[in-house]
């Protein structure tokens, strides 16, 4: 299914009931992002106008085939590990990074910086972060520099991106594609910031 944008107002449809609902949205740069618009009004599915939808009601169905259970299924949101390696350590989120695992991701920050030296945020199986998250990670960051260190993010989803560009932070952090990127960057001493350009193309991508 795909929410039907007219200027501020977008019209979700749910993919099982076929109930729908109008409203104003927060529009981002890249149009297609509804996840406001899904999570403001109790609506589960995916975070990009094409893709699965579901009012609140069938939100609380069994998921039944038809794609649905990878956007609806993201599960809380949390640490999966952290991880020292060499002179970096690596935290690894998962879920739906916000405001009920701000306290788990400040931890993991603090105990990473803790063990010295770069740190990657992994945020492979990371769907969606919310606004007070991203704060972490920015002061996580601007810490990580004062000590004379990087705190990097790797693999961020294309909603993140997004949410990273929208909040002008895309130029901040050095994004990489995958872990292994990032820890090889690191390893090199290669690490840096984006550029305009090279952010503007992630956030398109």
């Amino acid at each position: 299914m795909t929410v039907v944008p007219d200027d501020h107002l977008m019209t979700l449809i749910c993919d099982t009931c076929g109930d729908s609902i109008r409203a104003t949205a927060c529009v981002l740069p890249d149009a297609e992002v509804v996840w406001t618009l899904v999570s403001e009004h109790g609506w589960s599915g995916s975070p990009f106008a094409t893709g699965p939808h579901r009012c609140p009601h069938c939100s609380l169905l069994p998921v039944t085939g038809g794609g649905h259970a990878s956007y609806d299924n993201h599960g809380p949101g949390g640490i999966l590990g952290i991880d020292p390696l060499d002179d970096m350590t690596v935290a690894a989120a998962t879920g739906d990074v916000d405001l009920d695992t701000g306290d788990t991701l400040r931890a993991a920050l603090r105990h990473a910086a803790d063990m010295g030296g770069h740190v990657v945020v992994d945020l492979t199986r990371v769907h969606v972060i919310d606004s007070i998250d991203l704060g972490l990670l920015v002061r996580a960051h601007r810490d990580a520099r004062d000590r004379g260190a990087t705190l990097c993010l790797a693999a961020p989803s294309r909603f993140v991106r997004t949410v990273l560009h929208t909040m002008r932070l895309d130029r901040a952090f050095p994004v990489y594609e995958s872990r292994d990127e990032a820890l090889a960057q690191l390893s090199r001493g290669r690490a840096s910031a984006p550029t305009a350009s090279t952010a503007a193309t992630a956030a398109r991508s």
